[in-house]
C-alpha cells in the first residue's frame, strides 16, 4: 500500500481520549512516502520540496486498526492515515484481505484491481494463477519460498496454480534486481537445473497437502510446465513478427529494471532487454491455454507483469492481473538466505533439513513473527498466541521453533523435520539415542566437512588403531599423545586411554558408527563393516 501526504502547514501536535498522538499537519513542504506498511517494520522514506535543511527518514513499530484507519504508534511522532483500498465486507472477509493482512502480498496491478476488479474475480470462482521460477541453478532457494507459498494459498482457496518452469527464458536471463549479465548455461546443465527444480516444486506441493491441507477444503489443482516446451520450435523472425509488433520502444524503455541497468558500467545486451517480452508471452500462453488471469511474482517483477497485461490487454481486450510478494530480507537488510552469498537452498543435497531448520531456528527475535505469518500457514490467531508463550518464555524460544518446524516440514516433509530434530539433539544436546537413531547420511549431513571412513573391525581395535585408520591423528609418539592428553571423543565422551579396546555401546553406536572428534571442530565418521 502506498500513501501520500502533503502538507504546507507546521505541526500541529494533539492527543486523543486514549492519549495516543497524532499529528495533524506534517512539517513544512514535507512529503511523506509510505512505502511499505506491515505491523513490524515500516520504512518511510522523506522527500524535501522546500527550503528543509535535510530530508527525514525513520521508522515507525507497530500499526493497528482504528474503523477505517490505520494508526501507526510509538512514533515521535504518531501519524494517522486513511486506508485507500475499499474495505467492504466483501474485501475484508477475501482471499486478497487474508494475504494482505500476512504481509504476503505488496502490490496489484493495475492499481484499482486491488479495490475491486480482483476480489470479485476471485469470488465469481476457481481462477488460474501461475509464478514462474527460471533454472538458473539445481535448486531453489528460501528467497523463492515466498513466492510458492503464495500459489499454495492460492490452492487452498481453490483456485488452480501453474508453477512455470523457464526452460527457455533461463537461456535470456531476467535482468530484474541485478547489477551484471547472466552467465549463459550450456544446455545439458540447464535440463538438469529444470529436472531438480520441478521435483523440488513438487515435493513441496505433496508435502503441503500431506501436512497442511484442511480435509473439509477442496484443493485447486497444480500444474508444472516448461516453458521451453512453446518456444523450441520458433524461430526468432516469427516471434519478433507475432509478439514484438505489439510493444513500443519508450513503454520498454521506461522500466526501473532496464533504466538501473542501462545506467550501470556494463549496459545492458539485447537479449536481456527482451526478457520482457519473453515473460509477457507467457503469460498470454497461459491465458490462452490454462485461462490464467492472474500471475504473482516478486516487486523486482512489476515491469514484466504490467508487460504481460498490456500484452495481453492489446491482443484480446481481456483484463488480466498482477500481483508481487515483498522483498523478504534480514534484519540486516540482506536478502534472506543469501547473507555473506551463502543461499539456503531448498534442495536436501544443497542444505540438509538440518541446516534449514537451524537457520530458521537462528532468526532474529524481531524478525520471527513477520516471518511466522509470511512463511507459514499457522491462523493469526496462533501466530498471536506462540508469540505470547514466547513473551511469557523467552528463554525456551517456542517461537523460533515452531518457525523452523513448520518451514521445514513443508519442505522436506515430516521425516526431513524429525530428522533435523535428531541432528540438532545429536550435535547440541550430546544426545546418544538421537545419534544412535541417526542414519549415515544425516551423520554425513549433518557433518559435511567430515571425512567418512568405511573400516573392518578387527578383534582387539582400540581407540588408538581407530583414530590412526581414520588417520585422524598423527603416527607415532604425537598421535599417542594426543590421545592420552584428552583431544579425542568418541560419540561425545572424552577417551583418554589410547589402549583402550572399543566397547560396542560405548565407542560403537547400535547403527555400526562412531562419531570421532578431535579437539573443538575435527569430525571424522566411521562406519563398522563387519559387525
Amino acid at each position: 500500500m502506498r500513501v501520500m501526504l502533503l502538507s504546507i502547514k507546521r505541526p500541529q501536535v494533539r492527543r486523543n481520549r486514549q492519549g495516543m498522538v497524532k499529528l495533524h499537519n506534517t512539517l513544512d513542504g514535507a512529503i511523506f512516502l509510505l512505502s511499505y506498511i506491515s505491523p513490524f517494520h515500516l520504512p518511510v522514506q522523506c522527500v524535501t520540496v522546500s527550503n528543509m535543511a535535510a530530508s527525514i527518514a525513520g521508522y515507525f513499530s507497530r500499526v493497528s486498526w482504528h474503523g477505517s484507519c490505520i494508526i501507526l504508534k510509538n512514533t515521535l511522532p504518531c501519524i494517522t492515515l486513511r486506508y485507500r483500498f475499499n474495505r467492504s465486507a466483501t474485501t475484508q472477509s477475501g482471499l486478497l484481505f487474508s494475504l494482505n493482512k500476512r504481509g504476503i502480498l505488496k502490490d496489484a496491478f493495475p492499481e484499482n484491481a486491488a479495490q475491486d476488479q480482483l476480489p470479485q474475480l476471485l469470488q465469481s470462482g476457481c481462477q488460474t494463477v501461475y509464478c514462474g521460477f527460471d533454472p538458473t541453478a539445481d535448486s531453489l532457494h528460501v528467497g523463492n519460498l515466498l513466492a510458492i507459498i503464495g500459489l499454495l494459498h492460492f490452492r487452498s482457496a481453490g483456485h488452480n496454480v501453474i508453477a512455470l518452469i523457464g526452460g527457455a527464458t533461463a537461456q535470456i536471463g531476467d535482468p530484474s534486481g541485478k547489477t551484471s549479465e547472466r552467465e549463459q548455461l550450456p544446455s545439458d546443465v540447464l535440463e538438469d537445473n529444470t529436472r531438480a527444480i520441478r521435483e523440488s516444486l513438487q515435493r513441496i506441493f505433496t508435502n503441503h497437502e500431506l501436512n497442511f491441507h484442511n480435509d473439509s477444503k477442496k484443493l485447486g489443482t497444480v500444474t508444472l510446465l516448461n516453458n521451453l516446451a512453446w518456444y523450441k520450435d520458433w524461430n526468432v523472425v516469427a516471434f519478433l513478427s507475432e509478439v514484438g509488433r505489439r510493444f513500443r520502444m519508450g513503454t520498454l524503455l521506461s522500466r526501473h529494471s532496464v533504466q538501473s541497468r542501462l545506467k550501470s558500467a556494463e549496459g545492458m545486451s539485447l537479449t536481456e532487454f527482451s526478457y520482457q517480452l519473453f515473460q509477457a508471452y507467457d503469460f498470454y500462453h497461459l491465458n490462452q491455454n490454462h485461462s490464467c488471469k492472474i500471475q504473482l511474482g516478486g516487486t523486482d517483477q512489476l515491469g514484466n507483469l504490467m508487460s504481460g497485461h498490456e500484452f495481453i490487454h492489446k491482443v484480446t481486450g481481456q483484463d488480466v492481473y498482477g500481483l508481487t510478494i515483498p522483498l523478504v530480507t534480514s534484519s540486516a537488510g540482506d536478502k534472506l538466505g543469501k547473507t555473506a552469498g551463502n543461499a539456503v537452498w531448498l534442495n536436501r543435497d544443497k542444505t540438509s533439513p538440518f541446516d534449514l531448520y537451524q537457520f530458521f531456528l537462528r532468526q532474529p527475535d524481531s524478525s520471527v513473527e513477520w516471518y511466522l505469518k509470511l512463511f507459514t500457514f499457522l491462523p493469526l490467531a496462533e501466530v498471536e498466541r506462540v508469540m505470547e508463550q514466547q513473551r511469557q518464555e523467552p528463554g525456551k524460544r517456542p517461537a523460533h521453533k515452531r518457525l523452523a518446524a513448520e518451514i521445514t516440514k513443508l519442505v522436506h516433509g515430516k521425516e526431513g523435520l524429525e530428522s533435523a530434530k535428531r541432528c540438532t539433539n545429536a550435535l547440541y544436546h550430546c544426545n546418544i539415542q538421537a545419534l544412535e537413531q541417526m542414519s549415515d547420511a544425516e551423520l554425513q549431513e549433518l557433518f559435511r566437512e567430515a571425512p567418512f571412513h568405511e573400516l573392518l573391525l578387527e578383534p582387539g581395535t582400540t581407540v588408538l588403531d581407530a583414530c590412526r585408520r581414520a588417520e585422524a591423528i598423527p603416527q607415532g609418539a604425537k598421535g599417542y599423545r594426543m590421545v592420552s592428553e584428552g583431544a579425542v571423543w568418541i560419540n561425545h565422551s572424552k577417551t583418554d586411554c589410547p589402549e583402550q579396546v572399543l566397547i560396542p555401546g560405548q565407542h560403537i553406536l547400535a547403527n555400526g558408527l562412531s562419531l570421532l572428534r578431535v579437539g573443538k571442530k575435527n569430525f571424522h565418521i566411521i562406519k563398522w563393516l563387519n559387525l
